[in-house]
């Protein structure tokens, strides 16, 4: 079978992103999904007893998600991403203590300082100590840009190490930076290198004082981005098949890959692998020794897991839409309901970099929520637990420990072949801004090859 100018193997919002921006130049794009629904990774799932559907772990935007926003723009979806207009969020500490972090509009870092000095939570030494950080971000900043003659941070050393080194204290590590580096890394600061997390830190805290704002999905993420893709790229001659495991074939001496899902064949000029790192390798066959760096480094890439616990309560627990809880297993919570109005009336528990729990009983890490919200939150004491679910996500990102493998760029030694993922080398960690940027890439590189 022809017809196609470009097949993407993959419908999350890498391969999506990716096929959306093929459509939007021009080409008639074949998406394939082994699935049976959209969204791989970030998608949304009906739970079995309420009806109601559950993002299969929460996922949270940042203000510097430039990429993701013009995707949703194209689609028809950015209402569903509303933007505050900076970094703000309540905190509850382990003892209980309830604080705010906001910061103003300022021009960036003068945002992130007075943001830091007007926080209560936080001594004087505490305060103080951001100033130190104002050379390293403006290394990041720089490196960012291309200029690396300075590092902002060495490959051999994790976050925490980084920022002890940068003089940050014991309690805004645990209150600012833990929280900021879980939510963005998905590992303990214990164990991510710390480049990855001066990049975010670099994207956070640039020009714009709104990059660093918090925006939550008002939909499901199937409704906010993956079913509005699909109608995106078949109203422009497009197909989207869910369901479609494919294998893409690489022969000697073709002058394109070969698609096949079940008895279906396809050619075209480009195809782009949009996989997570540990589904690529079985993706290829045939002719695959050029390939051998980049599937030998997907086997050897560790996952890093996220927990999320789901609670039906007979009212409502929260008075806005998401806490930080840090220092706690359960570091986050999110009320869907006030995200997403009448379509949700659960709460969201999340544990980023959850392999210490990941193996816990549902009753186990059910108990640890309720737990964790009710120390946090005394309020709920009261309220009736009316249901609950948990999601394990084992392979929800790939490690960002030191030492793991070089991720690949989005162009392949084959032609017409190209790449596209959360775990392509975009600069990025595993988020949903380094996924939509790795699928707009591998689209123009594809578009201009």
């Amino acid at each position: 079978m022809t017809g196609y100018d470009a097949i993407v193997v993959g419908g999350g919002f890498a391969g999506l992103s990716g096929a959306v921006r093929l459509a939007r130049n021009g080409a008639r794009v074949l998406v394939l999904e082994a699935r049976v629904r959209l969204g791989g990774r970030a998608t949304a799932l009906q739970d079995g007893a309420t009806g109601e559907l559950v993002d299969n772990g929460q996922h949270v935007l940042l203000g510097c998600y430039t990429e993701t926003r013009a995707f949703l723009r194209e689609i028809g979806s950015e209402e569903y991403l509303p933007l505050p207009s900076g970094l703000a969020a309540t905190m509850i500490d382990r003892a209980g203590r309830r604080s705010r972090i906001e910061c103003p509009a300022l021009p960036p870092p003068l945002h992130l300082v007075a943001g830091v000095f007007d926080w209560d939570a936080l001594t004087w030494k505490d305060r103080w100590s951001v100033l130190r950080m104002a050379g390293p971000l403006r290394t990041a900043r720089r490196q960012r840009e291309g200029d690396n003659r300075r590092l902002a941070a060495s490959p051999d050393e994790t976050v925490e190490n980084w920022l002890i080194r940068n003089g940050q204290t014991k309690r805004l590590r645990e209150m600012l930076w833990h929280p900021l580096a879980l939510a963005a890394l998905n590992q303990t600061p214990a164990e991510a290198a710390a480049p990855s997390f001066a990049r975010v830190l670099a994207e956070m805290f640039g020009d714009d004082p709104k990059a660093a704002a918090v925006a939550l999905p008002t939909r499901p993420l199937n409704l906010m981005y993956a079913e509005p893709a699909r109608e995106y790229i078949e109203r422009r001659g497009g197909t989207v098949r869910t369901g479609a495991a494919a294998r893409i074939h690489l022969a000697k001496g073709a002058a394109t890959a070969e698609v096949a899902c079940g008895t279906d064949r396809w050619r075209a000029d480009a195809v782009v692998a949009a996989v997570p790192w540990f589904a690529l390798p079985d993706t290829f066959d045939g002719q695959v020794d050029s390939l051998e760096p980049i599937i030998s480094a997907a086997r050897n890439t560790a996952p890093s897991p996220i927990v999320t616990v789901n609670l039906w309560f007979d009212r409502p627990i929260l008075d806005e839409p998401f806490l930080g809880l840090p220092g706690r297993t359960m570091q986050w919570a999110f009320d869907k309901r006030l995200a997403w109005g009448a379509m949700a009336s659960y709460l969201s528990m999340v544990s980023s970099g959850a392999s210490a729990v990941l193996r816990r009983t549902n009753p186990e890490l059910v108990q640890t929520a309720l737990t964790e919200l009710v120390d946090a939150v005394p309020s709920a004491r009261p309220a009736r637990l009316l249901h609950a679910s948990v999601v394990r996500e084992p392979r929800a990102t790939f490690s960002l420990a030191p030492g793991q493998p070089p991720r690949p760029p989005v162009r392949t030694p084959v032609g017409g072949l190209f790449l596209a993922g959360d775990w392509i080398d975009t600069g990025l960690p595993a988020t949903i801004e380094g996924a939509v940027r790795s699928g707009h890439s591998a689209a123009e590189a594809a578009f201009h090859s």
